[in-house]
């Protein structure tokens, strides 16, 4: 299985540290996590954040080509109604031409009314905006609309959709759904067919959400913690500007308990544990790639670069599927 890390770059007020440094040191850990064998390193985006989330995975994508040789760079994801599809098929390039041709474009729709205001962007169609920046990147490419082109001959694209409706969507398109959730899996493929393109081509990559540790019960006091905030930070922010009240905290040992979040399953506890419930749950999928957090919220340094070490040398070996 090829597995990958995943960095948002957050700063949170109670646990900040300097921002240089924090930037330092996850490119550090890229190259750790390439030395580590790891196929795939991962870049988030979210604006107006209070603890800096990062703006530009683009930007950080090249960063990470210049210091890194194999591993591949990926964005998961850009908001794609936040940027014209040309200036993103030209950074690209840039990026696949520095990394040699290692850079996944994984493209999402965003959901924040204050992110869509700062661009000064409706988020109407933003779903059919979003399949037709992929439509405009291949476009774009093929034509030779701009110049230099990538390294790769065919970029891959990956389309963050999180339901049924947009598996199909991807599916229609002919790209790569970036998401490993079962229950889309079905809907992906008749997409596939629908769109006139073998089911054989399906492919599918996805953040699996959770914790491993060597001790659980040791590390969850702080895991908790950040959990905590992670999970509560994105809930308020997704209300933020609808007029809806925020909602109530999170209970992190209720997560671990029904492992279980908002956003779906949650996995935490030994590398073993935690292999046998990937390999169960993702059995059968065209899975192309998952991916893994890095650090959660603002974890300390040793706590991060511990979880890269772990997720890298003992839970890829039992991963199965």
């Amino acid at each position: 299985m090829n597995v990958g890390v995943y960095f948002d770059l957050r700063n949170p007020p109670q646990w900040r540290t300097d921002p240089s440094r924090l930037y330092g040191f996850t490119l550090e850990m890229c190259e750790e996590a390439e030395r580590l064998g790891a196929h795939s390193v991962w870049f988030s985006e979210h604006h107006l954040f209070e603890d800096g989330y990062l703006t530009q995975p683009l930007t950080f994508c090249a960063a990470a080509a210049a210091r890194t040789k194999r591993v591949r760079l990926g964005t998961a994801i850009l908001i794609a109604p936040l940027q014209k599809p040309v200036h993103i098929a030209e950074q690209a390039a840039v990026i696949d031409l520095v990394s040699g041709g290692r850079l996944d474009i994984g493209l999402g729709t965003g959901y924040r009314i204050p992110e869509f205001e700062l661009y000064g962007v409706s988020l109407e169609r933003r779903y059919g905006v979003t399949d037709d920046c992929a439509r405009e990147l291949r476009r774009i490419w093929r034509e030779g609309r701009v110049t230099p082109a990538p390294a790769q001959a065919r970029v891959p694209i990956w389309m963050g959709y999180q339901g049924p409706q947009g598996a199909h969507r991807a599916g229609m398109l002919g790209e790569g759904l970036l998401s490993i959730k079962p229950e889309l899996h079905e809907p992906y493929l008749q997409g596939l067919r629908d769109g006139g393109h073998p089911a054989s081509t399906a492919r599918m990559c996805g953040h699996v959400d959770g914790w491993i540790s060597d001790d659980p019960e040791k590390d969850w006091p702080v895991v908790s913690k950040h959990l905590a905030y992670q999970m509560d930070s994105y809930r308020r922010y997704a209300v933020e500007g609808t007029g809806k009240p925020a909602p109530k905290p999170v209970n992190p040992d209720d997560i671990r308990t029904r492992g279980k979040t908002w956003l779906g399953a949650y996995h935490y506890g030994e590398p073993a544990t935690v292999a046998a419930a990937i390999n169960a749950q993702y059995a059968g999928l065209p899975i192309e790639c998952m991916y893994f957090w890095a650090s959660v919220a603002g974890m300390p340094e040793k706590m991060v670069a511990d979880n890269v070490r772990t997720l890298l040398t003992k839970l890829v070996p039992l991963l199965k599927v």
